[in-house]
């Protein structure tokens, strides 16, 4: 008979909650995370502020996606405090687009049961839930048809309907998890521009994952720079022209800047040796 022994974790002490500065929308205080007795975060604290697109950013395996996932309750944490504008995500609206939107949506239903399902959750009336479902659609400018199910429609038909699925509720934090990177230009180009008619029309604090540089910075008022594991901040940087962005944008001075600045600190955190332990964190402003 064989024997498997763990690895022993010793998880870091709790540490008294200091709230983040005005502006802040989600405050992580000594997040710690393991895989397989590994550290991923370890006493990790961060700071999101409300009312801004933070896009998320940072080398293969630095647990960009499980950040998010974490803060979103998907994925259990190991110690730590998330809080959202001071409550628990349980008192905390939310919404989540998925990287595989095949995945993501009920295929028994038809495309517009799955829009309005989080609506059905939160008890609306018929009146209410078609209100609310028009107002998606008229935003969205969709010309597929609804009444088909999601496995009849094409790869950008049902992002669209994933995201106007997320954003039926009317959540206080949008999280979106590389939502871009199945989709062709044309699609990924039209869901940009709506994402940001979303934001200027609600400001929706949103969290965005993405591996594409141009577009993390495009979409960003701050661009989070990880490291790799264990993951702490390597650098958070701002980005402000003005909204709406469009292809102009890509050829702006400050465009150009801040994805020059955020590949540089990649390339140093990508050569950068493994660490045993992650350096203190930042906080987002």
């Amino acid at each position: 008979m064989s024997v498997v022994i763990s690895p022993k974790i010793d998880l870091p002490p709790e540490t008294p909650f200091v709230p983040g500065p005005p502006g802040t929308h989600i405050t992580i205080r000594g997040l710690t995370k393991y895989f397989a007795g590994w550290p991923l975060y370890e006493n990790f604290d961060l700071d999101i502020p409300k009312q801004q697109i933070v896009s998320v950013f940072g080398p293969n395996g630095c647990g960009k996606s499980t950040l998010i996932n974490m803060i979103a309750g998907l994925i259990p944490i190991d110690a730590g405090q998330i809080l959202f504008d001071g409550k628990s995500l349980a008192q905390t609206k939310i919404g989540y687009v998925f990287q595989n939107y095949r995945d993501a949506m009920f295929p028994w239903l038809r495309t517009i049961d799955n829009i309005a399902y989080p609506l059905k959750l939160e008890g609306k009336s018929k009146a209410e839930i078609k209100r609310r479902v028009d107002e998606l659609v008229a935003s969205f400018d969709v010309k597929f048809d609804l009444m088909r199910y999601p496995y009849e429609l094409s790869g950008g038909q049902q992002q669209t309907a994933s995201i106007m699925r997320a954003l039926a509720p009317g959540p206080e934090v949008l999280f979106l998890d590389e939502p871009f990177s199945a989709l062709d230009l044309e699609m990924t180009l039209f869901i940009r521009e709506k994402l940001q008619q979303v934001f200027l029309q609600t400001g929706t604090t949103m969290v965005l994952v993405s591996h594409d540089l141009e577009e993390a910075v495009y979409l960003a008022d701050q661009i989070l720079l990880l490291t790799k594991r264990p993951t702490a901040v390597a650098d958070i940087l701002h980005y402000q022209d003005p909204r709406p962005r469009t292809v102009e944008t890509l050829s702006q001075p400050g465009f150009i800047a801040a994805k020059k600045l955020s590949m540089e600190i990649f390339q140093r955190e990508v050569r950068k040796p493994a660490r045993m332990q992650a350096p203190g964190s930042l906080t987002l402003s």
